[in-house]
């Protein structure tokens, strides 16, 4: 017999306070490792790593964190456990990042870096899902913009903090990483609260639907577990997913970029993490102001993201206003793909099977991020020309590419009130 959930309807926060807790988890657990992520690249240089090696562990710490949920997105989807993995994969992050700075040598940095992404693959899919059903009613592309803007605020924070540490302690990046250790417990503390007070988030998205089955456990099946042939998903998403993968590898991983900035004499350590820091402001706000316009009109959006990105190849130049410049471009574009990207699979796929949609997008993103920073790290080892040259070519490849598929794309139209909803009250 299925037990009823601990807390009714009436009990369980409001959609939209949903999204702004799950958001601040998020803004907390991006302040560790994004902070730590604005610093593995000059880190791993001061244990004697080359820009190829830097540009290939980046490419493989995202390859790490995206293509694995796959597999943890049919996981997800067999069990319906989204909040066991969703904490796991927390805890296995934020746990392993204030380890980086006590290795002082690279294999073992490198080895909990992987680790550190390897918490993203776990929890990624299950996160995504538990926001999806939260987002029926404020606004698909509204609930992940607002999300994240959050993420992204997290994102500033962890390289400012960062910074300020490296300029009080230059060249300390054992403190450095160690001081991420209090906003990682502040996030699983906040997510045992969030767990206990919304025990089944997939309840929001059923109050819009005829109540025909018997509530279910929070971490268990709230109906029967998807069969192989529910479990394919739809040929527009395939196009979908794959037309992203080409895009993707026409992006940067922002060690290269931090690499270059440091190791062409435009940065201090102290002034790479600031460098991070704006790139994920613009990530905020582009994620908030294209997730609105998504709600508006629609998929189209996307385009502007392979334009975006060969614009901030400009990155990679030997003028310090021109990184800047590229960096924010950088910002925008990842703010799109994080979130922008999310919301159109939350209607190109069913809700049971939404776990493993989210995870084949972030495999077709791993791979083509492995090939980005492979490719890119080596072609700046020949010249930094060379690497925008490489990303002008797959960027220009990658629009068309976008463009032929979001035409043959046609989603359900959207409600009037979720166009247009600005109650944050839900």
């Amino acid at each position: 017999m299925i037990t009823a959930p601990r807390h009714s309807a009436r009990d369980r926060l409001k959609p939209w306070h949903f999204v702004l807790l799950f958001g601040t988890v998020s803004l907390l657990a991006d302040t560790v490792y994004e902070g730590a992520r604005s610093i593995i690249g000059p880190y791993l240089a001061t244990l004697g790593a080359s820009a190829a090696l830097v540009g290939l562990v980046a490419g493989a710490g995202e390859f790490i964190g995206y293509s694995l949920r796959v597999v943890s997105g049919y996981a997800i989807a067999r069990t319906q456990h989204y909040w066991a993995w969703t904490i796991a994969g927390y805890a296995l992050t934020v746990l392993s990042v204030p380890l980086i700075g006590v290795s002082g040598a690279l294999v073992p940095a490198l080895l909990l870096y992987g680790t550190e992404r390897l918490g993203k693959a776990v929890r990624s899919p299950a996160k995504d899902t538990l926001l999806s059903h939260a987002s029926t009613t404020t606004g698909r592309g509204s609930a992940f913009g607002v999300h994240q803007a959050l993420d992204q605020t997290g994102a500033i924070a962890g390289p400012l903090l960062l910074a300020a540490v490296l300029s009080a302690y230059t060249g300390d990046y054992r403190l450095a990483f160690g001081v991420l250790i209090i906003p990682g417990l502040l996030v699983l503390l906040l997510l045992g609260w969030l767990r206990f007070r919304v025990p089944d988030p997939r309840g929001y998205e059923e109050e819009d639907q005829p109540d025909t089955t018997t509530p279910a456990s929070p971490d268990a099946a709230a109906a029967p577990l998807p069969t192989a042939a529910s479990r394919r998903l739809p040929t527009r998403f395939w196009q979908y997913v794959a037309t992203i993968g080409v895009l993707s590898c026409g992006v940067a991983a922002f060690p290269l970029l931090a690499f270059h900035a440091q190791r062409s004499g435009l940065f201090s350590d102290a002034q790479v993490p600031i460098l991070f820091a704006v790139a994920m402001a613009v990530d905020g706000a582009a994620g908030l102001i294209f997730g609105r316009v998504y709600d508006k009109r629609g998929p189209q959006v996307l385009l502007a993201v392979p334009v975006a990105a060969a614009c901030a190849a400009i990155a990679f130049t030997d003028n310090v206003t021109a990184v800047w410049v590229g960096v924010a471009v950088w910002g925008i574009v990842n703010g799109v793909l994080d979130s922008t990207v999310k919301a159109v699979v939350t209607e190109l796929v069913p809700a049971n099977i939404r776990a493993i949609a989210f995870g084949w997008l972030a495999l077709l993103r791993g791979v083509a991020l492995l090939i980005a920073g492979a490719l890119l790290g080596a072609a700046y080892d020949v010249s930094p020309h060379v690497t925008i040259a490489v990303i002008l070519v797959a960027n220009g490849i990658s629009f068309f590419a976008l463009l032929a598929v979001l035409r043959r794309i046609h989603l359900p139209p959207r409600a009037p009130s979720l166009q247009h909803s600005t109650d944050i009250e839900g």
